[in-house]
């Protein structure tokens, strides 16, 4: 037999034991790509199923590459790992709920607008953000003098304004904002900020926030002596004083607890929810710099103890 003919059916038999392992599955798992940020959050949740008691053969883990556009047949549940799995699962003829991960609600609102869908039980997230109660608690905590906070509006979060400045207002923080967009330079907005804020919390937008602005940010506020409250880890190694967010793992096991549910009958959330569990990053180096004593695991066990009361 040619090579090139052994390899052809090779494919079509892996084509369709892949296919027939979707039908087979219980709980389809779609990740946007192989990177360990969404093994580690796949692995997590298939941990957390099968610590429920759910079989490993009722559980299918795929990336995009592998996916079929088939209906999955007897499945309940899809879990798409990512925006762009979940662009794409959005997009098909698929009929059982679907739990979007690892993304942020911003994404996840912006594919809700572009496919006419609402979020509800059969299709809704667990999202990225941090709510804002969260994040200025950790302020209150670890930053109580501080009363004014500094906050740079770009196009993906600037629908969240009044929302947070409710918050801020109802824990006595006062808003010193402004917008980056055309008319509006990041460097004006910023020198705007940092001229009257005590810190400066950094959100996920990506006009604002991404890999050419960072370093230039944290350190306009560093001399500014403005310190950052940022949402991610890295964030807080380059020079933000604190960071609060969610790791793949964390996502992973929420994502399971959720999962096992749908397999017993209950339904999804109806609107996109938040991660209940998180990290909190410091920069002990510039913390130290600042006189302030601030000790990470004590900050997260406040935070989850505040959360806990009714």
């Amino acid at each position: 037999m040619p090579i090139w003919l052994r390899h052809l059916i090779l494919s079509l038999v892996l084509g369709w034991l892949a296919a027939a392992s979707v039908q087979a599955a219980s709980i389809v798992i779609l990740s946007s790509e192989s990177s360990a940020a969404y093994t580690q959050a796949s692995q997590a949740l298939i941990g957390e199923l099968e610590r429920r008691g759910v079989p490993r053969n009722e559980l299918l883990s795929v990336t995009l590459l592998e996916w079929t556009s088939a209906t999955p047949v007897g499945a309940k549940l899809i879990v798409t790992l990512g925006a762009q799995a979940s662009e794409v699962v959005a997009q098909s003829a698929v009929q059982i709920p679907v739990l979007c991960t690892l993304l942020p609600l911003a994404s996840f609102e912006r594919l809700l607008r572009a496919q006419g869908r609402r979020a509800s039980p059969r299709f809704t997230a667990l999202y990225l953000d941090q709510p804002f109660d969260r994040q200025l608690n950790l302020i209150r905590q670890a930053l109580p003098k501080a009363k004014r906070l500094g906050v740079l509006w770009g196009p993906a979060s600037i629908a969240q304004a009044s929302a947070l400045k409710t918050q801020a207002l109802n824990r006595g923080l006062t808003l010193v904002s402004a917008s980056v967009d055309t008319q509006n330079s990041l460097v004006d907005a910023l020198q705007e900020v940092l001229q009257d804020a005590d810190l400066l919390l950094a959100l996920p937008d990506p006009q604002v926030y991404n890999s050419s602005t960072v370093q230039n940010i944290l350190l306009a506020s560093f001399r500014a002596k403005t310190p950052v409250v940022a949402f991610s880890p890295s964030y807080a190694r380059a020079g933000a004083l604190l960071a609060v967010y969610v790791t793949p793992t964390q996502i992973g096991v929420q994502a399971g607890t959720l999962a096992s549910a749908v397999l017993l009958g209950k339904e999804l959330p109806a609107a996109p929810i938040p991660s209940h569990d998180f990290e909190v990053a410091i920069n002990e180096q510039l913390a130290h710099s600042l006189s302030l004593r601030l000790n990470a695991h004590e900050l997260r066990e406040k935070l989850l103890t505040e959360e806990a009361r009714p």
